[in-house]
């Protein structure tokens, strides 16, 4: 029904916001990692899943198509519901759970809160077939750069994005940390940079 909407962030709790789109406020349900990227009055798009049972109708929001994508491939396996998958793109982002489906990390996937080794598993199994390593690492590779542009026109900045991400860390993970070094270490080099982001990773 809602493919995306946008509009400003007029309140945001760890697992939802309320989005103001022309004086109707959208009470969408998102990953805890989107909460850690918006403020309050931020402009942004929330590409969304309208979720219709019996008893309720929600949204679920995420600020990228692929993560939408993902969310609702999750949704495709047995014994996981609209909550079972946010809970799990709440602890890690797409490429995470594609790299994690991919070798066999069930353990990694069982982090998401309600989400059992059994029914860790079973994503695996089930959606195995449905991704590609290659598509993976593609879409990844695209995810950093792209993350990388948006720490801002410094190329310190954006270097650390990238080692952070070549370290294991998520895109929204190593850019959220830069950002929140940078301000404190202007004029930095990319490894004074890196070692600033480290500390708030920690």
């Amino acid at each position: 029904m809602f493919a995306y909407i946008k509009g400003l962030v007029a309140a945001i709790d760890q697992d939802c916001l309320i989005l103001d789109n022309q004086g109707i406020g959208y009470r969408i349900f998102i990953p805890s990692s989107v909460a850690d990227q918006l403020s309050v009055g931020d402009e942004t798009k929330i590409y969304t899943y309208f979720a219709v049972r019996e008893d309720s109708m929600q949204l679920y929001g995420f600020l990228t198509r692929d993560d939408l994508d993902l969310y609702q491939m999750l949704l495709t396996v047995s014994g996981i519901g609209p909550k079972g998958a946010m809970g799990i793109l709440s602890v890690m982002g797409a490429d995470d759970v594609r790299f994690s489906v991919l070798s066999d990390d069930a353990a990694a996937i069982a982090k998401a809160p309600g989400v059992g080794k059994k029914t860790a598993q079973k994503v695996i199994i089930e959606l195995k077939d449905k991704l590609n390593l290659k598509d993976a690492f593609d879409i990844k590779s695209s995810h950093t750069e792209a993350a990388a542009s948006a720490a801002g026109p410094s190329s310190a900045q954006s270097e650390a994005v990238l080692a952070l991400s070549a370290l294991g860390y998520s895109n929204s993970e190593a850019l959220r940390a830069v950002r929140k070094a940078a301000p404190d270490h202007e004029g930095a080099d990319t490894e004074e940079l890196i070692k600033a982001a480290l500390k708030e990773l920690i």
